[in-house]
């Protein structure tokens, strides 16, 4: 939600015997549409935030600083060349407009920075004493000409409806800032989480596509190399016929003494060499699909593991449960029990309702797709048991307030746990859940590790 002109007005009212007099300390950038100033003012230091971001177009001092990405986006390396070192003159609305312009006095000489808080058409702009662009954080192409504020008609996302929010002056030093900040700080963390997630998406993506040629690569080598698989057999039979073969020949039938029926193969040859070159060809690529199953089988299901893990995190991201920072879940040692039936239908004892520990072997006892538990609490928890699986329980029977679940960074199964509408799933039902995550991934003979939910 954007602020409107009288809230633009109160925050301008509160940052002006601020940072009139103080200098630009720091520029950075933590969001796409996002400046921070930092400025020493008057024994202190204070971050004064600019947004153009169309739904929550403001601008507000926060009460504390966010983190400074590593590399500076272009528009933030300008306004450090530029504005780095300013001396701020003035601090005031541009004609009653959603327009707040700083004067700078800067190693250039005078200039404006204007914060244009004007929902669709919000942007940042540096332009200089005659209004002259010569910087623009969305509108790039608006350098080198004179500035226009945008036509009232190309605005919108902007309302007068709402009175200015703020909080009593002995609650805060900075009471109109204050409010905006935490108005607009669930907004800003979720636009963050999701830049992330889209970030995270575009990496695992090209991950996966990578992981998926280099595996199909090594699958053709394989597959290349499995046709020599019986051509250690057929060089002995060869190495038996000698005596019959003769430089010149393209073909020789022979007894295949290896399999009880005796029947008669014919086996291509080289006409170009003689007997002894024809069966070292043959044992040579014997030796070659041999090589193959000791190094490229390896690194074949090292690959097909990768792609597994890699495609189970993508469906993470997609599903919603990764988060950029998570915590660790550790193994507790108590864990959910089968939810199995004897065939009359009659509770195996232990099954539900108590703290036993799952082993593999009691939950062969369902039938059916997936395997199925209860937790303590008496939730259903479902987890799949192979690839198949695994997209259907999370794309076809997993419902939007189910809970999912997958081990981290590893293959494993996806665990889902069945929830009402609007409930949220106890601690323990929680912890049960998570060790089955762990307890079906490669991740069961470490006994711990992180899951994703």
């Amino acid at each position: 939600m954007g602020l409107t002109l009288s809230e633009i007005a109160s925050v301008v009212r509160e940052v002006e015997p601020v940072v009139v007099g103080a200098w630009v300390q720091k520029v950075f950038q933590p969001a796409p549409r996002t400046l921070v100033l930092e400025i020493r003012a008057r024994g202190r230091t204070v971050s004064l935030l600019l947004s153009a971001d169309p739904e929550t177009a403001r601008l507000h001092l926060l009460s504390r600083r966010p983190p400074n990405p590593t590399v500076p986006p272009p528009f933030c390396q300008f306004l450090r060349a530029h504005i780095q070192g300013a001396r701020i003159e003035a601090a005031e609305l541009r004609r009653g407009d959603r327009i707040a312009r700083f004067r700078l006095t800067a190693r250039l000489g005078p200039c404006w920075l204007l914060a244009q808080l004007t929902g669709r058409t919000a942007d940042i702009l540096l332009v200089d004493e005659q209004e002259i662009v010569l910087g623009a954080l969305v509108q790039p192409k608006l350098i080198g000409k004179p500035y226009a504020a945008p036509a009232a008609k190309a605005r919108e996302g902007v309302s007068e409806e709402r009175e200015p929010a703020h909080l009593p002056s002995g609650d805060h030093p900075f009471p109109v800032s204050w409010s905006i900040e935490q108005r607009d700080q669930l907004r800003d963390a979720e636009s963050a989480r999701a830049r992330l997630r889209q970030a995270r998406l575009a990496e695992l993506r090209k991950a996966v596509k990578k992981a998926g040629r280099r595996a199909q690569a090594l699958r053709a080598d394989l597959e290349k190399a499995g046709r020599y698989k019986e051509y250690g057999r057929y060089g002995e039979l060869l190495k038996a016929n000698l005596h019959l073969m003769k430089k010149g020949q393209d073909r020789i039938t022979v007894v295949d003494y290896f399999d009880p029926e005796l029947p008669e193969l014919v086996l291509p040859l080289d006409p170009s060499k003689g007997p002894q070159g024809n069966m070292e060809d043959h044992f040579k690529k014997h030796r070659k699909y041999l090589s193959a199953e000791r190094e490229i089988r390896p690194r074949l299901e090292h690959a097909e593991r990768e792609l597994e893990t890699l495609r189970s995190d993508l469906i993470a991201v997609r599903q919603g449960a990764w988060e950029p920072a998570h915590s660790p879940l550790p193994l507790p040692s108590p864990v959910a029990t089968p939810a199995s039936t004897h065939q009359n239908g009659s509770p195996v004892p232990g099954a539900t309702g108590t703290r036993e520990r799952i082993t593999v072997r009691g939950t062969k006892r369902r039938s059916g797709p997936f395997r199925r538990f209860t937790s303590v609490d008496g939730l259903p928890i479902y987890v799949g048991r192979n690839a198949r699986e695994n997209e259907e329980l999370t794309f076809k029977v997993a419902r939007s307030d189910d809970l999912w679940l997958h081990a981290h960074g590893t293959p494993g199964s996806h665990v889902v746990v069945r929830l009402e509408k609007g409930s949220d799933p106890p601690t323990e039902t929680l912890k049960d859940a998570a060790t089955l995550a762990l307890l079906y991934s490669d991740l069961k003979k470490s006994g711990k590790g992180e899951v994703l939910f």
